[in-house]
């Protein structure tokens, strides 16, 4: 019984089998890119273990596929048995021991980036600073506990897994729970008609969702677009029910007071903390002369730390990303329009943590190295049989 599985894993009829399905998987998915997006087709045909295909003009053709991260196990299951099943290592095949070295770890160091990597954004203007990261894809309940006047807010945080569940949330800091009625991964929302919208409901008794209602949406796919998610939960005290409240990433925090102490909520991106400040001091935005190209994306930082050790000044412009602390900052965007109308520059950084970088730049090393090797190996060979 385990022989038959052994032969079928080291077998090379199963590693063409493999590559051909990766090749078919690419290419369904770089069509599903048309209508789901980029950030969608990579998690449904790449980041998953099994997928389908289907036309949107014919619905009912359904072609089965694996996903990217079942054909990288197999790959690297099949590579790794038939090494230890045929490979008897000696120098005259050690350019292609040194090659399948490198294949299985650019596999792993894929694997590794798509379980541990993390991409999210700085933004601020000229003067301000930040000591957060924002995640455009996954948005967040945050309650301010303290609206004093402090250096640091404290704050109480929801992710949008527990969001989503629909389910009831409760945190020592708060005199008060969380229960999720409604939760919209995109929305609209508009300001309640008088005469249009006698028979529907407002979309919250408490709040600014007291005069509006929220029209569900399919979630956005465009590159250059994004969902707006919106929620609408009760809030409970000691005493009872608070009213139901309308919280979304376009309107701004509300204040909810609860036994004398106001509490400030709002629904917005994910935050990471970081244990050090980024200020944007200056910024620069240079274009080629009679257009709207742009010729260079300049920003002059200042990173700071609470003890004050290593406090630097930096630029970061086009492709001269800033790597501190793990992370890489790139330029993305700038711009200088600012509701205050003060005209101060803007900036966005695209930030990225990704433990396994270093991972495809070793592995297409090892590739190289043992190609060279293998090859001289057999020059070498070769010139001494014609010697």
């Amino acid at each position: 019984m385990l022989k038959p599985i052994i032969k079928l894993l080291t077998s090379l009829r199963l590693t063409v089998t493999l590559l051909a399905l990766g090749v078919a998987v690419v290419f369904f998915g770089t069509l599903a890119q048309t209508s789901d997006g980029l950030y969608v087709a990579q998690s449904r045909y790449f980041r998953s273990w099994f997928s389908t295909w289907s036309p949107h003009t014919v619905p009912w053709i359904v072609v089965p596929l694996p996903g990217g991260y079942l054909l990288g196990t197999l790959l690297l299951v099949n590579l790794v048995s038939a090494h230890i099943q045929r490979f008897r290592f000696s120098w005259k095949k050690s350019g292609i021991f040194l090659t399948h070295l490198g294949i299985i770890l650019l596999l792993l160091g894929q694997l590794f980036t798509d379980m541990f990597a993390r991409e999210s954004r700085m933004s601020f203007a000229e003067g301000e600073w930040r000591n957060y990261t924002e995640d455009f894809q996954k948005t967040e309940l945050a309650v301010l506990t303290d609206a004093s006047d402090r250096a640091y807010d404290s704050v109480v945080v929801i992710p949008e897994s527990v969001l989503t569940a629909r389910g009831e949330t409760a945190h020592s800091s708060l005199p008060f729970k969380i229960r999720v009625r409604e939760y919209y991964e995109n929305a609209l929302l508009r300001a309640r008609a008088p005469f249009v919208d006698t028979n529907r409901p407002p979309a919250s008794s408490e709040g600014v969702g007291a005069r509006a209602v929220v029209d569900g949406r399919p979630p956005t796919r465009e590159m250059d677009k994004r969902s707006m998610p919106a929620l609408v939960a009760e809030l409970i005290g000691s005493k009872g029910s608070l009213g139901t409240w309308l919280f979304s990433m376009v309107l701004d925090p509300q204040d909810v007071v609860v036994e004398g102490k106001t509490f400030r909520i709002s629904l917005r991106d994910m935050r990471y903390y970081q244990p050090f400040s980024v200020r944007l001091l200056k910024t620069t935005h240079e274009t080629y002369l009679g257009s709207t190209r742009a010729k260079n994306y300049q920003s002059r930082i200042r990173l700071e730390h609470p003890g004050g050790g290593g406090d630097r000044e930096v630029d970061i412009y086009m492709n001269n990303p800033l790597r501190y602390s793990g992370l890489t900052f790139f330029q993305s965007q700038m711009g200088n329009e600012l509701r205050d109308g003060s005209g101060r520059g803007t900036s966005v950084f695209q930030v990225v943590k990704n433990p396994s970088w270093i991972a495809p730049y070793v592995g297409c090393g090892l590739v190289a190295a043992g190609l060279v090797v293998q090859f001289l190996i057999h020059l070498v060979g070769f010139i001494r049989k014609k010697a």
